[in-house]
């Protein structure tokens, strides 16, 4: 095979052990160089192209020089050659040529490049990528202005430059495929993938080769003309001769971008196929033969493959976050990504290695590059999990400008909560033995980093003194000093063993760091991606990063928040209903905390695993640590504020069952002399027991006069009238208050429902030399109806929703349903109401304006006026369980029944047994309908569409409910009164619930709480008959026995009963006969009407879903009024929602004009407007909000230009609507985008799912 052959040996006498091989080299028609290390003779030709020379006491230089030409001398001679692949055919050594899927991709290969046959390598690109060219570099331009809107109408703006981006989608999209995108496409489709593999390897090899010697000429052109412009530099009087040089570079540096064509740039073009036709929803049925949608599949499966993908396209400086949705690729001179996969012992399967161009490059020096280079550091540092800073040489004077670039970039990630690692690797460092020198090296180091952090520090407006402030960084373990390459000059210098140690350490080091670090899904890559190209697309890093990955996985936390604490709340609902038992039982007299703690711990216990578990065991556990130990805290806190409430509650229950002590003992008197009276009459008729008729005319009698009795002994108000106690306190108490408002209650005024509240104020009056100017302005202001400035209206309002949920509480723990009505409440109501108007206009200065009178009476009649059903309601029940007329009007058949019985002769048992069962009744069926309530809360939480996840998930269903039903009074609760509005849309979606699925849910719960409740009654009368057998008791003890079994079950007090004559050893058997005939009473009376009135307040299972969703953080967005999303009350952070809305909807208007605004607040934070802070005369920066004051700062709104077709839907269909409700207009500067009106309310509907 050799053309030549070169034997070394010691000699050719005795020492040569190796005679036989010479014998067959001599014999060989190869020429052959016999080198003999023992022998000192000089060159010598043997005949037939054999030569000999000795080495022996030779200078190397010369020796080498000598063989080097007489090889050149042999080969010069022969006519033979060989290709390299031919090798294996007489080795046997297998080729992947001789494989058949590589013959077919090279085959594959072949026919394609032939299409490239005889063409232009400089104008290849353009004719056969198309998209990729001028239409694509122009689109990237529009997209980065598209950060940038400018004017009054931001929206307007927005939707010209998205309009006009558009447009050049639909212009790629016409562009025809061409026959060699289209083979390609074809090809690689039909391929498999062995075959796939290696088409793409030949692919990659004829590309190069087809541009390679064009290439090689112009980088030789371009070195000789950048060697020029150097020494040109050093001239100070050859400048135009310089900028003529410089602009000859350029030209040739372009014309290197045009020439280059490699794979990269066709798997571009694959994106931007997918990316137009995306955008303009273009489909299958286009010019295409395949379908667009499958390309990122094939991206993929490349990239997994280990091909490198584009990631930041270098020639338009761009990244396709469409196409990334997907994959990414390579690029010719930005980033690219590869894929490499690890060894099975490590917990991830790849390593993500993201390549760049370099940074400070000098050949591209000038201001446009700098920024280059700072976005393409910040770019790959945020999306890596360490950054390898290669470093040709150890002088770190040398790279001052790129530790400033990386440093600056790290300073950015610790602001926005990435925490990435880095490395230093020095490149050719000539002697790595001297441990000195690189300590000294690294201590410089350090200081360089040092100096350069305190630089960029500055520069990004950061509290960072050293490096070590910045990022973890160990300067003896992160910074890696590498041999060179090669020992000695290349092309004959051997490689370099050192510089592949080096290599090792720092693959070992990388992977331990690896498994350190908290590793990324690849389908949450995108999302990385996606945050970092549009935070560095609005140039101001920092205040634009939205990191979606931890808003996904925070929503994921929230969720789960809701079940852990959904948990705590229901079994402490169990708990509190049984000690609200045991309490009105008797069986308890006081409640301790320690109690309800120890009832808890249990449950506890639970959720505390369950967080564990999910923090720990949760696939984005690295993102979740850092909300650990807050939500632990968080946790233990609502666990003391549920034990407290519950404590609160159950102490109101014990003080209530004290105030109640001497209604039910004159009840319970009542009811025994109404027994013992009607069987002393019993007695009397007992022989007539047959004739219904006389029994039924004595009865009657009898009870006519008995209730009679009881009226006259107790007396109760008939009925209550709110409205009228209202007014004439007010008119008591206040004599000064005007009385015309209280004459007709239709005419009171909604408080909440207003869209100014100017005429109920008067502006303070101004101190000082400029307070009488000031003053006549507020007067001109106050009597043209603008009194109060927008902060001021939403002030108000906030108060008054505030106001209006502490009086719906203080109505609530009244009690009025167990304790009746007091007028003294509404003295309580009204205290209340003086004292929070008073407190809020003598607060801080803020507060500039004092309320008129007329505006405490208008809120108190329309509080009371909106609590006038709830008081009579609740009397109502009231009433009914304690008024003596209705009372014994409802028992009457109960009576009459016992009666009856006492005639037939029935035994004193027998009748005591039916009174115990009666009494049961009212128990049994508040324990099966409190029961039923828990149960179907906790149902709905998991079926109902609403309400089964987090409060986000709820608000979307709002919103989706509020666009079918188009009712613009409800949106205005929702944007105004967002509280108010979810309350009455859970109590709807509560009694829609019910209505729907009572037959087929909520009765079969009903009855096996019927069931159950059957059982342990049984079971109680049972264990109570056994227990007095044993005891030789009487029936008193009985009661107290059957009482305390069932204490923790219903309510039940053994002292309502007189057991005398009772035969104790029958009383089970009686219970067992006539308990279910009770049942079945109680059960023909479940209804959907009556399921949701036979309870509390406080036990329905709306109430239950409103105290566990709506305890949340409520603060609304300071420009549009959206709600906070966190759904913990004063959580840590700022307050954040997933989309904002147009902030004229929450009445934003254009100084100086009557024209609403328009624009929308993720698009005017990345503007260059302005706005006036709490209507002062001082102008704030959107993009620097937060200076506008603490309900600015505490908001966190990133620059976000994604659609939101609802609320720009919402905008078009309410336009009339809003301008009447804030009577002014979107006109002029606050004019409706014409591409608003395109959205349908599907589309509105639609985009809940997506941005919410």
């Amino acid at each position: 095979m050799a053309s030549v052959n070169v034997l070394f040996l010691p000699d050719f006498g005795q020492k040569n052990h190796y005679k036989g091989l010479v014998r067959l080299l001599f014999r060989s028609p190869q020429p052959l160089i016999c080198l003999l290390t023992d022998n000192d003779c000089d060159k010598t030709e043997l005949g037939n192209e054999k030569i000999i020379v000795g080495l022996l006491d030779k200078n190397q230089s010369d020796i080498s020089n000598q063989i080097r030409e007489t090889i050149r001398e042999s080969l010069t001679k022969q006519k033979k050659t060989f290709k390299l692949e031919d090798v294996a055919k007489h080795t046997g050594i297998r080729v992947d040529e001789e494989d058949p899927e590589c013959q077919r991709g090279k085959q594959a290969a072949d026919q394609i490049m032939g299409l490239l046959r005889g063409k232009d390598p400089s104008a290849v690109k353009e004719t056969i990528l198309p998209c990729q060219g001028k239409l694509w570099h122009d689109w990237c331009k529009m997209n980065k202005e598209l950060h940038h809107l400018g004017g009054e109408n931001l929206e307007d703006d927005k939707s010209t430059k998205l309009k006009n981006m558009r447009e050049i989608r639909r212009k790629q999209v016409s562009q025809e495929l061409s026959e060699f995108m289209g083979t390609f496409i074809e090809k690689i489709k039909s391929q498999k993938d062995d075959e796939k593999k290696y088409f793409l390897r030949w692919m990659k090899n004829l590309l190069n080769d087809f541009t390679s010697y064009e290439l090689f000429e112009l980088h030789k052109e371009y070195d000789i003309k950048w060697n020029k412009v150097l020494e040109l530099k050093k001239m100070s009087d050859k400048l135009d001769q310089l900028q003529t040089e410089q602009t000859s570079l350029e030209n040739i540096s372009n014309k290197i971008i045009s020439m280059c064509f490699s794979l990269e740039h066709i798997l571009r073009e694959f994106g931007q196929i997918y990316e137009s036709r995306s955008s303009v929803k273009k489909n299958k049925e286009d010019s295409l033969q395949f379908d667009f949608c499958s390309l990122p599949s094939l991206a993929a499966e490349m990239m997994i493959s280990g091909f490198p993908m584009e990631l930041m396209d270098g020639d338009a400086a761009h990244v396709p976050l469409t196409w990334f949705a997907v994959s990414a690729g390579r690029c010719t001179r930005g980033a690219f990504m590869q894929l490499i996969k690890v060894s099975e012992e490590m917990e991830f399967d790849y390593i993500l290695v993201v390549d760049t161009e370099g940074l400070c490059a000098p050949e591209l020096a000038g201001s446009s590059t700098t920024h280059r280079d700072n976005e393409m550091a910040t770019f790959v540092v945020g999306l890596g999990n360490m950054t390898l800073i290669n470093i040709f040489g150890e002088n770190p004077s040398e790279m001052q400008d790129i530790l400033q670039i990386v440093v600056q970039a790290f300073l950015r990630m610790k602001k926005v909560r990435l925490n990435p690692s880095c490395m230093f690797v020095h490149q050719n460092v000539s002697d790595l033995t001297a441990g000195e020198k690189n300590m000294e090296g690294r201590r410089r180091l350090q200081e360089k980093l040092d100096n350069v952090t305190e630089l960029a520090a500055k520069e990004e407006v950061c509290d960072a003194e050293g490096f070590s402030d910045v990022i973890r960084f160990d300067v003896q373990t992160d910074v890696k000093y590498f041999a060179q390459l090669w020992e000695g000059s290349p092309p004959m210098a051997p490689p370099n063993p050192n510089y592949c140690e080096n290599i090792l350490e720092l693959k070992q080091t990388i992977l331990t760091h690896a498994s350190k670090s908290d590793g990324i899904m690849l389908t949450h890559l995108r999302h990385r991606i996606h945050d970092l190209w549009e935070a560095l697309l609005n140039e101001q890093f920092v205040f634009s990063f939205k990191h979606s990955l931890e808003i996904m996985t925070y929503k994921k936390l929230e969720t789960e928040y809701r079940k852990w604490t959904w948990s705590l709340r229901s079994a402490m609902l169990e708990i509190e209903n049984k000690l609200h038992n045991k309490i009105e039982n008797e069986e308890i007299h006081d409640v301790e905390k320690m109690d309800l703690q120890r009832e808890l711990y249990a449950k506890g216990e639970e959720v505390k695993k369950m967080m564990s578990g999910f923090f720990e065991n949760d696939r984005d556990a690295g993102i979740l640590k850092q909300w650990k130990a807050s939500f632990e805290i968080k946790i233990k806190e609502l666990q003391e504020n549920i034990v407290r409430e519950t404590k609160r509650k159950l102490n109101g229950v014990l003080q209530q069952r004290e105030l109640k002590k001497k209604m039910d003992a004159e009840r319970t008197h009542h009811e025994n002399t109404l027994s013992e009276k009607s069987k002393e009459l019993a007695l009397k008729f007992k022989d007539q027991a047959t004739d219904e008729n006389v029994m039924k005319t004595q009865f009657d009698s009898f009870w006519k006069q008995q209730t009679a009795d009881i009226i006259r002994d107790t007396p109760l108000d008939r009925n209550i009238d709110i409205l009228r106690d209202v007014k004439k306190l007010l008119n008591e108490t206040y004599e000064s208050l005007p009385s015309g408002h209280m004459e007709d209650s239709s005419k009171y005024k909604d408080m909440f429902c207003l869209p100014s509240y100017s005429e109920y104020v008067q502006l303070k009056k101004s101190s000082g030399i400029t307070g009488p100017f000031k003053n006549i302005y507020k007067a001109a202001k106050q009597k043209a109806g603008f009194a109060l400035s927008k902060e001021d209206e939403v002030q108000i309002r906030a108060l008054t929703t505030d106001i209006a949920e502490h009086t719906d509480k203080m109505i609530q723990s009244f009690n009025i349903a167990k304790m009746g009505y007091n007028n003294s409440y509404i003295q309580q109501l009204t205290d209340y109401i003086q004292e929070r108007l008073n407190k809020h206009q003598e607060g801080p200065k803020t507060v500039k304006y004092v309320f008129k009178r007329e505006f405490f009476m208008d809120l108190v009649l329309c509080i009371l006026c909106k609590a006038n059903k709830t008081f009579t309601d609740q009397y109502k029940v009231f009433r009914e369980a304690n008024d003596p007329v209705l009372y014994f009007n409802r028992k009457r058949e109960e009576y009459y029944s016992i009666f009856q019985k006492y005639c037939e002769g029935a035994t004193s048992t027998a009748i005591f047994g039916e009174f115990v069962c009666n009494k049961l009744k009212e128990a049994i069926q508040q324990n099966v309908y409190k029961k039923t309530a828990r149960d179907l809360a906790d149902e709905m939480r998991t079926n109902c569409e609403s309400l089964n996840g987090n409060r986000s998930n709820l608000e979307k269903h709002i919103l989706k409910t509020l666009a079918e039903k188009q009712n613009f009074n409800a949106y205005m609760t929702y944007i105004n009164y967002p509280k108010k509005h979810f309350k009455n849309f859970i109590r709807y979606e509560v009694s829609q619930y019910i209505t729907e699925r009572f037959e087929g849910s909520i009765r079969v719960k009903m009855e096996n709480s019927i069931k159950l409740l059957q059982q342990q009654i049984t079971s109680a009368a049972h264990k109570s008959s056994t227990h007095v057998q044993k005891e030789n008791g009487d029936a008193d003890l009985w009661l107290r026995q059957f009482s305390l079994v069932l204490s923790d079950v219903l309510v039940f007090s053994a002292s309502d009963f007189s057991g005398d004559d009772v035969e104790v050893s029958f009383l089970e058997d009686v219970i067992k006969e006539i308990l279910p005939s009770i049942m079945s009473d109680i059960r023909s009376k479940f209804s959907t009407e009556t399921f949701p009135v036979n309870m509390e307040h406080k036990d329905r299972p709306d109430e239950i879903l409103i105290d566990h969703f709506c305890d949340c953080c409520w603060v609304q967005c300071p420009f549009c009024a959206a709600i906070c999303t966190n759904t913990i009350d004063k959580h840590p952070g700022d307050h954040s929602v997933p989309f904002h809305r147009n902030i004229g909807l929450n009445g934003w208007f254009y100084r100086g004009t009557t024209n609403l605004a328009i624009n929308i607040c993720t698009s005017a934070v990345a503007s260059d407007g302005y706005f006036y802070p709490n209507s002062s005369d001082d102008t704030v920066p959107l993009k620097e909000y937060r200076k506008g004051g603490p309900k600015y700062a505490s908001w966190s709104i990133t620059p976000d230009l994604s659609e939101v077709p609802y609320w720009k839907w919402f905008v078009c269909r309410f336009q009339k609507d809003l301008e009447n409700h804030y009577d002014k207009t979107f006109q002029r500067s606050g004019k409706i985008p014409d591409a608003w009106r395109q959205y349908s309310l599907e589309d509105a509907i639609e985009s809940l799912d997506k941005y919410m």
